[in-house]
């Protein structure tokens, strides 16, 4: 208790509350959001029980209650502290801030200290959406800025000393970190802080009584005296710094540029004044370190975002031509998990070396994200000339790169948009630059696509879309059909697979092939996934308390259900809430999920299998690399794709392939399901080669659950094999 009440007179110090912020503060504040690439900044100071702002970048209004404070958390501690997730955090997963409109997701914040120790609030950024990644990086340059923060605070803490009521300047010197002169009517000096003994040399005994003059060389004694004299008379305000610098000149006789920030107060009938000596070498230090931060990337020392964008619309307002390049690593991931972080930075300051030599005198290049580059090409008109440039940056960085003992080949895509041809904005120039990259990635990258309007037709296509499926998905349209599976050696009922429709209010029932590709690349793929197989092992139970005891139901899965790192959790709750023994799941995967994620995917994948939830490839055979993934991956079964199926009665080529695919799967220790089975004939090739399983139209087409109960539940209760003739 006696510290928070120190902790509180520290912070009246300032006089801040209820002053609507403090004006110097508010460029660090806008410096952060640029910084981070984030919407909200905020130097935040803790009172009693509430909250309020010094400086605020992006904030409406909210709770300021300190009981909901993040920035409260904050100043208990000395480190940064950093909250990826807060609905995943079990300190703010049910916080206010967290759960209402606009929802802190993201938060980082450090703390902010008056000269005794004690904590004032903290400087933060926050976003709307979680950040899994900020680096030891980010943190310092969080620190670099509270230290701003705290020095601005420092100068308002001396100026408040001069009100009435208050400790007296010359006692609030004496334990300020700046350099602190206070001075009589004849201008002689009368305070002198440890402060100005470091900065100037002398030591206290050594400067007082001695004139102001002592301070700076001759030629400038006037002008400072005039300035001093209007402080004390009450016709320069005594507030903020003197515009002009000076000369400083130290006991040594070394000299440097300096300014003075002046306060005046009366104290015994007498006034007197003081003033903030500051080095302006130190403050330019650090104003360059600001813009540095706020315009360069730390690691490669190119332009980033911020500057870049500046450039650009700079250059587009004075009328000249303008291309903007926005170049995608491929690969970059890998390589940093396999030869680790340091690697991985080492390869990207090698990318910015190589795009820098490409670049003209007028051209900018910069960083913009973790592996994304742009390129700036000031005054070249012309699109052939624009590609070229940017085509030879693409192939300098196919030359192998030698990081960590390894040549490493790193391949790019780029997408180019040009002004004023395609744009007459810096933002419309950067978002087709961005159309054309997607279009280029699409493609099958290495090369660079130049933007055309009909890519951002398509944006707006995929726009609409997505708001579609994400309508459908609140209003419940998506549903599921199930298709049985049958035993082929004896017509016995194993289980089915249940496979996803959107039961459109204007367009009827809606075929996969309709929607899912964009499902699958929009936001909703994990939360579709989930829902898809709650409701099928909901299902499967309700199926296997009916009779079939021994039901199995497959359930395809996304490739963005594995991008969270919650997939095997998300099983296991679902198999225990519907009480399913985990051998009732069998969960399908294609090679279009697996290639090129094996980091994400295989170590679920594993321990899933080892729970006992069966795993099955999908579309066997259709791909590149199934055979190696038979060795990777803990497969329970393969799927015969049905082009394979349906072409193996006219084709020996299909019926060879078959035949490879079931000796390989004998080999595995793997059982076989073909799909889209649809003759007697094709049933019996099948049962020739050894099938154990098969599915489609022969037997059944997929059908809602009603139906698929009336239809085969209720036929095989009790009697798995009494119905299909095998």
């Amino acid at each position: 208790m006696a510290d928070e009440e120190e902790r509180l007179a520290a912070l009246n110090a300032y006089d801040l509350e209820g002053k609507g912020g403090l004006p110097s503060l508010d460029p660090v504040v806008e410096i952060a959001t640029r910084l981070f690439d984030m919407p909200v900044a905020a130097v935040n100071l803790i009172g009693s029980d509430h909250v309020f702002f010094a400086a605020s970048h992006g904030i409406g209004d909210t709770d300021m209650r300190r009981e909901v404070s993040f920035c409260a958390h904050v100043i208990t501690q000395d480190e940064v502290l950093v909250v990826p997730d807060t609905l995943q955090d079990p300190r703010f997963f049910d916080n206010p801030l967290a759960t209402g409109e606009d929802p802190v997701r993201f938060y980082a914040g450090v703390p902010i200290r008056a000269p005794s120790g004690h904590a004032l609030g903290a400087l933060c950024v926050i976003d709307t959406k979680p950040h899994r990644v900020f680096t030891p990086g980010d943190r310092m340059r969080l620190k670099e800025l509270a230290r701003v923060a705290t020095e601005r605070l420092e100068l308002r803490r001396l100026e408040v000393a001069e009100s009435g009521g208050r400790t007296p300047f010359e006692n609030s010197a004496a334990t300020s970190p700046n350099a602190i002169i206070c001075f009589d009517r004849d201008l002689d000096i009368t305070a002198w802080n440890a402060a100005a003994e470091v900065m100037l040399g002398y030591r206290a005994d050594e400067a007082i009584g001695r004139s102001l003059d002592m301070l700076i060389p001759e030629e400038e004694w006037a002008p400072i005296r005039e300035t001093a004299r209007g402080v004390l008379a009450g016709v320069v305000a005594a507030s903020g710094a003197d515009c002009r610098e000076y000369t400083g000149i130290r006991k040594d006789g070394s000299r440097f540029p300096v300014e003075f920030a002046w306060s005046s107060w009366t104290e015994g009938g007498n006034r007197h004044f003081g003033a903030i000596v500051r080095d302006v070498t130190e403050r330019r230090a650090q104003e360059e370190a600001l813009n540095r931060l706020a315009n360069f990337d730390t690691l490669t020392g190119l332009a980033n975002r911020n500057l870049i964008y500046r450039r650009a619309d700079e250059a587009i307002r004075a009328g000249k031509a303008a291309a903007m390049a926005i170049i995608d690593l491929d690969g970059f991931n890998d390589v940093n998990n396999t030869l680790g972080h340091e690697a991985g930075d080492a390869l990207l300051r090698e990318v910015a070396t190589r795009l820098a030599d490409r670049a003209g005198p007028q051209d900018v290049v910069a960083r913009i994200g973790g592996d994304e580059f742009a390129m700036l090409l000031v005054g070249v008109e012309d699109r052939e000339a624009v590609q070229e440039v940017v085509e030879g940056a693409i192939a300098d960085l196919g030359v192998p790169i030698r990081v960590a003992g390894q040549d490493v080949r790193i391949g790019c895509s780029a997408g180019i948009a040009m002004s004023p041809l395609h744009a007459g904005d810096v933002r419309a120039l950067a978002a087709n630059a961005d159309l054309a990259l997607f279009q280029a990635k699409s493609e099958g990258g290495g090369r660079a696509f130049v933007f055309i309007p009909s890519l951002r037709m398509a944006a707006a296509a995929r726009r609409d879309s997505d708001a579609a499926l994400h309508r459908a998905e609140e209003r419940d349209e998506f549903v599921l059909h199930y298709q049985p599976q049958f035993r082929l050696s004896d017509g016995t009922l194993t289980g089915a697979e249940a496979l996803l429709r959107w039961q459109h209010p204007e367009l009827g029932l809606l075929q996969p092939g309709a929607f899912l590709p964009a499902l699958e690349a929009g936001s909703l793929g994990a939360a579709v996934g989930t829902r898809i197989l709650d409701a099928a092992c909901c299902q499967a139970a309700l199926w296997r308390s009916q009779g079939v005891a021994d039901f199995r139901i497959a359930v395809n899965l996304f490739a963005a259900q594995f991008r969270d790192g919650d997939l095997v959790d998300i099983v296991r709750a679902t198999l225990a809430r519907h009480l399913l023994p985990p051998e009732a799941l069998e969960l399908e995967i294609t090679e279009n999920i697996v290639l090129d994620r094996e980091e994400k995917t295989l170590p679920p994948l594993r321990v899933l299998r080892e729970m006992g939830v069966r795993l099955a490839f999908d579309d066997y055979g259709t791909g590149y690399a199934s055979l190696s993934l038979l060795k990777t991956y803990p497969l329970t079964h393969i799927k015969i794709d049905k082009s394979f199926v349906q072409g193996m009665v006219d084709s020996g080529s299909d019926r060879a392939i078959v035949a490879a695919i079931m000796d390989l799967a004998r080999g595995f220790a793997l059982d076989v399901i073909a799909e889209g089975v649809e003759t007697e004939t094709q049933c019996e090739l099948l049962r020739v080669a050894g099938c154990n399983e098969i599915q489609g139209f022969l037997m059944g087409r997929p059908i809602p659950a009603d139906a698929f109960g009336e239809t085969f539940i209720s036929r095989y209760a009790g009697n798995a094999a009494g119905g299909f003739k095998p």
